[in-house]
């Protein structure tokens, strides 16, 4: 396979995936088919509207290839209908849902980024961006604290995948295997998180006690 083709599988598998959390988040909600179809397309393709926006590359990629819609749709009301097997442990689901797509979404955020000429801090940021900003917007519109604004180790999983990502190729790594090698990393760091509580500290725990 190309490495065209590596990361058009991806991207897919990232965009199926998190939609298919929107799908779950507006099952959760109680939310109507249409609703979870309209969650799912953000989560899946929010942060990559952002990216291509802030990139100057109009129209968006799923206006220029619609089947990026099907994809967010298709994983939007499988992760909808698909809920109700996993009713007991949805918010389980949910989360390691996002994960996966956080990984692997970092990691197509830092190679558009590349591929744009950008300097290879602005595409970590539009790695970070790709992967957070979708569950952002899912979050804000069902009126949940999103994940990024948390204590919990989100958005540094999506760094330290991107971060991989572009480092892997300055030390002359193929563009796939570091690809798909920084996708699992980030994962592994956000699984980690998710297994071990690891989490910031907010600010009420860094204040010394009161006398």
């Amino acid at each position: 396979m190309t490495i065209e083709g590596v990361f058009l599988w991806l991207d897919f598998a990232g965009i199926f995936v998190f939609a298919f959390s929107g799908g779950m988040t507006a099952a959760r909600k109680e939310l109507d088919p249409f609703g979870a179809a309209i969650i799912g397309a953000v989560t899946g393709m929010g942060g990559g509207t952002l990216r291509d926006l802030l990139l100057g590359s109009t129209p968006v990629y799923w206006v220029r290839a619609p089947e990026y819609l099907g994809i967010a749709v298709a994983g939007a009301l499988v992760g909808y209908f698909g809920s109700a097997l996993v009713i007991g442990s949805r918010r389980a689901a949910l989360v390691w849902a996002d994960a996966i797509g956080l990984g692997v979404f970092a990691v197509i955020g830092a190679q558009a980024g590349l591929a744009a000429g950008a300097h290879w801090t602005i595409a970590v940021l539009t790695g970070v961006m790709s992967a957070t900003f979708g569950g952002l917007v899912r979050d804000v519109i069902v009126n949940d604290v999103p994940l990024v604004l948390r204590e919990e180790v989100y958005a540094l999983a999506a760094l330290a995948g991107a971060v991989a990502y572009v480092f892997a190729l300055s030390f002359g790594a193929p563009a796939g295997w570091a690809a798909a090698a920084a996708a699992v990393f980030g994962f592994v760091v956000r699984a980690f998180a998710i297994v071990f509580n690891w989490s910031l500290p907010p600010i009420s725990r860094l204040r010394p006690p009161s006398a």
